[in-house]
């Protein structure tokens, strides 16, 4: 355990903490949900992937530059594990791109809303970042409105490909509040 880790962090009702290999079941378990993974930049996998994926995760720095690490998001109470944030921090240190997946069984309740309250304040808190960005399909009226409530607003709408098909993609962005430094 790395005593300059800030996970696990807590909220009123989710706790952000690292993945875990007893959560292999639970992980898989929203991960192989065709409904919930059609915008998600992730696909399926093998029990065998995941649990690779899970053990890197567990032993990842926690906002490297230039690479995605996903980390946990588990009911406060139980910390069973309902979904996860993938945040990637640029290789300049100016942003931090999230993204996000919650069980099905688990929305509705503003969980989403309290675990990305919690990691964009962890970002301003702990990186040099100015800005956080989501990116979502303008289809998934549900995301556009989770980060809306989240107070990022559009700055970008583009034609992309996803998955091979096209699609349009809202980008949406949170300032750092004025006068916070973070970390250098």
């Amino acid at each position: 355990m790395n005593p300059l880790d800030p996970l696990p962090l807590h909220g009123a009702r989710i706790t952000l903490r690292r993945l875990r290999a007893e959560d292999l079941a639970a992980f898989q378990s929203y991960r192989q949900d065709p409904e919930l993974g059609r915008y998600q930049g992730w696909r399926p996998q093998t029990d065998a992937d995941a649990l690779a994926f899970i053990t890197a995760m567990t032993m990842a720095p926690i906002f490297p530059r230039a690479e995605w690490v996903q980390l946990g998001i588990a009911e406060r109470a139980t910390y069973e594990l309902i979904g996860d944030i993938g945040v990637c921090v640029s290789a300049d240190a100016a942003t931090a791109e999230i993204g996000f997946s919650l069980s099905r069984t688990a929305q509705g309740r503003g969980l989403a809303y309290e675990a990305l309250g919690l990691v964009t304040r962890l970002l301003f808190e702990t990186t040099p970042i100015s800005e956080v960005i989501g990116i979502t399909d303008a289809r998934n009226a549900p995301s556009i409105a989770l980060l809306e409530r989240l107070g990022m607003r559009r700055s970008a709408t583009r034609d992309a490909l996803f998955r091979g098909e096209p699609c349009v993609e809202h980008t949406y962005v949170l300032h750092r509040p004025q006068g916070e430094a973070g970390a250098r």
